[in-house]
């Protein structure tokens, strides 16, 4: 179980600090399927970083199954068990698909076994398996390779953030049917920042940032309606607005 208390931070701006996460509290419970959602700039992916470890909270607990990993940097939590995939994946050039997989799996990783991660994103291993990790790849493909390396790792806590960025319309409903795949198959609890209607619909839970902190949360049945209904009248104001423009 992941749990995040009371956690706060800030940036240096003009010679003061500048709040970008305020106070957040919440958990995932073991097996779970949450997505953190909100508006552009209420502080998702700054959120997903103090998770990950990439960044440090200036105040508050992250807890991981009962131990205390706030100081902990980035390696040393994904060693306890928590994996991650940036909205940019990176490509390395040099590195295979095979590599990659082996490195991400801890283990001599067979062929067979890495094949098998591959299918499970929707990528046909064998067009894959020797693949450069370089810019020949696509988006998509890309983003996919990754959750496959996500999957080999096996982990308690799997963050997504935003994985539909940069992805087209094709690569985006594979992408649905591969977390859809990943709920049904994994032990781990898995972290989708999004605010993407498709995958708040695969949801378990929804929580809502909004200017750095949580504004609601709850399961999708509850929240998703709301969000909706929020969405609804700013997406008729604009078409509006854009229609009053034209005339």
């Amino acid at each position: 179980m992941l749990e995040l208390k009371n956690v706060s931070f800030g940036v240096e701006d003009d010679g003061g600090t500048k709040e970008i996460i305020k106070n957040v509290s919440f958990t995932v419970e073991d097996g779970s399927f949450t997505v953190v959602t909100g508006p552009n700039g209420g502080g998702k992916s700054t959120l997903a970083k103090l998770i990950m470890g990439i960044e440090k909270p200036d105040s508050g607990q992250i807890i991981l199954d009962g131990q205390d990993v706030t100081p902990l940097g980035i390696t040393e939590r994904a060693k306890l068990g928590i994996s991650f995939a940036l909205q940019q994946p990176v490509r390395f050039k040099g590195i295979h698909v095979i590599d990659l997989l082996r490195l991400a799996s801890g283990r001599e990783l067979t062929v067979s076994a890495a094949c098998e991660y591959l299918s499970a994103v929707g990528l046909c291993a064998r067009d894959y398996i020797d693949r450069e990790v370089n810019a020949s790849l696509s988006g998509g493909e890309l983003k996919r390779i990754e959750i496959a390396t996500v999957l080999a790792r096996n982990t308690k806590v799997s963050v997504f953030d935003e994985p539909e960025a940069g992805i087209d319309l094709w690569s985006f409903q594979s992408l649905i049917k591969v977390f859809e795949n990943m709920q049904e198959s994994t032990h781990g609890s898995i972290v989708i920042i999004s605010h993407q209607e498709r995958i708040l619909n695969i949801a378990d839970r929804i929580i809502v940032i909004a200017n750095g902190s949580v504004e609601r949360q709850g399961s999708r049945d509850e929240i998703l309606p709301q969000l909706l209904k929020t969405a609804l009248p700013a997406i008729c104001n604009r078409l509006t607005e854009g229609g009053m423009n034209r005339a």
